[in-house]
Protein backbone atom coordinates (compact mmCIF):
# COMPACT_ATOMS: atom_id res chain seq x y z
CA UNK A 1 0.00 0.00 0.00
CA UNK A 2 0.99 3.56 -0.52
CA UNK A 3 1.74 6.25 1.34
CA UNK A 4 -1.23 8.12 0.03
CA UNK A 5 -3.45 5.30 0.01
CA UNK A 6 -2.66 4.63 3.36
CA UNK A 7 -3.28 8.22 4.81
CA UNK A 8 -6.57 8.03 3.21
CA UNK A 9 -7.68 4.78 4.71
CA UNK A 10 -6.57 6.33 7.93
CA UNK A 11 -8.05 9.71 7.27
CA UNK A 12 -11.20 8.41 6.54
CA UNK A 13 -11.63 6.02 9.42
CA UNK A 14 -10.77 8.79 11.84
CA UNK A 15 -13.73 10.85 10.42
CA UNK A 16 -15.86 7.61 12.04
CA UNK A 17 -14.33 7.69 15.13
CA UNK A 18 -17.19 10.13 16.91
CA UNK A 19 -19.76 8.18 15.24
CA UNK A 20 -18.48 4.76 16.53
CA UNK A 21 -18.22 6.67 19.95
CA UNK A 22 -21.82 8.03 20.00
CA UNK A 23 -22.89 4.08 18.80
CA UNK A 24 -21.75 3.13 22.33
CA UNK A 25 -22.42 5.66 24.46
CA UNK A 26 -25.62 4.67 26.72
CA UNK A 27 -28.71 6.30 25.76
CA UNK A 28 -31.00 8.00 28.58
CA UNK A 29 -34.72 7.20 27.33
CA UNK A 30 -36.90 10.19 29.15
CA UNK A 31 -40.56 9.73 28.74
CA UNK A 32 -43.76 12.10 29.70
CA UNK A 33 -46.91 13.17 29.59
CA UNK A 34 -46.47 16.93 29.21
CA UNK A 35 -44.21 19.27 27.22
CA UNK A 36 -41.29 20.13 26.96
CA UNK A 37 -41.84 24.27 27.69
CA UNK A 38 -44.04 22.99 30.59
CA UNK A 39 -41.01 21.10 32.24
CA UNK A 40 -37.95 22.95 31.29
CA UNK A 41 -36.70 23.56 34.78
CA UNK A 42 -36.79 19.70 35.66
CA UNK A 43 -34.91 18.95 32.27
CA UNK A 44 -32.22 21.35 33.37
CA UNK A 45 -32.54 19.83 37.05
CA UNK A 46 -32.24 16.34 35.35
CA UNK A 47 -28.88 17.50 33.21
CA UNK A 48 -27.16 18.77 36.41
CA UNK A 49 -28.01 15.79 38.82
CA UNK A 50 -26.41 13.91 35.71
CA UNK A 51 -23.31 15.66 35.31
CA UNK A 52 -23.24 15.64 38.87
CA UNK A 53 -22.79 11.90 38.81
CA UNK A 54 -19.96 11.99 35.96
CA UNK A 55 -22.91 11.95 32.75
CA UNK A 56 -22.49 14.95 30.69
CA UNK A 57 -24.87 14.93 27.66
CA UNK A 58 -23.37 14.40 24.40
CA UNK A 59 -19.92 13.48 25.83
CA UNK A 60 -20.37 10.00 27.80
CA UNK A 61 -24.11 9.82 27.94
CA UNK A 62 -27.19 10.76 24.80
CA UNK A 63 -30.98 11.55 25.82
CA UNK A 64 -33.64 11.07 23.90
CA UNK A 65 -36.64 12.81 24.96
CA UNK A 66 -39.92 11.45 24.12
CA UNK A 67 -43.10 14.16 25.10
CA UNK A 68 -47.17 13.53 25.13
CA UNK A 69 -47.58 16.48 25.29
CA UNK A 70 -50.86 15.74 27.25
CA UNK A 71 -51.90 13.57 25.26
CA UNK A 72 -51.83 10.20 27.46
CA UNK A 73 -53.29 7.54 23.88
CA UNK A 74 -49.52 8.84 22.64
CA UNK A 75 -47.53 7.47 25.40
CA UNK A 76 -47.58 3.67 24.34
CA UNK A 77 -46.41 4.23 20.83
CA UNK A 78 -43.59 6.84 22.55
CA UNK A 79 -42.37 4.60 24.64
CA UNK A 80 -42.22 1.79 22.03
CA UNK A 81 -40.02 4.36 19.94
CA UNK A 82 -37.44 4.38 23.01
CA UNK A 83 -37.16 0.65 23.14
CA UNK A 84 -36.95 0.14 19.30
CA UNK A 85 -34.38 2.61 19.47
CA UNK A 86 -32.76 -0.23 22.43
CA UNK A 87 -31.93 3.14 24.78
CA UNK A 88 -30.35 1.78 28.32
CA UNK A 89 -32.74 3.22 30.66
CA UNK A 90 -36.26 5.14 30.22
CA UNK A 91 -37.04 7.58 32.68
CA UNK A 92 -40.11 7.60 33.48
CA UNK A 93 -42.01 11.04 34.64
CA UNK A 94 -45.72 12.89 34.57
CA UNK A 95 -47.71 10.27 36.54
CA UNK A 96 -48.06 6.34 36.53
CA UNK A 97 -48.91 6.41 33.11
CA UNK A 98 -45.66 6.77 31.26
CA UNK A 99 -44.45 4.49 33.73
CA UNK A 100 -47.10 2.26 33.34
CA UNK A 101 -46.68 2.76 29.11
CA UNK A 102 -42.66 2.31 29.51
CA UNK A 103 -43.56 -1.01 31.50
CA UNK A 104 -45.51 -2.40 28.65
CA UNK A 105 -43.36 -1.50 26.14
CA UNK A 106 -40.47 -3.46 28.15
CA UNK A 107 -41.74 -6.38 28.61
CA UNK A 108 -43.69 -6.46 24.68
CA UNK A 109 -40.55 -5.83 22.70
CA UNK A 110 -38.48 -7.94 25.18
Amino acid sequence: MRRRDFIKVFAGSAAAWPLAARAQMPVIGFLHSATANAYAPMIAAFRKSLSESGFIEGQNVAIEFRWAEGQFDRLPDLAADLVRRQVSVIFAGGGSDPSLAAKAATSKFR
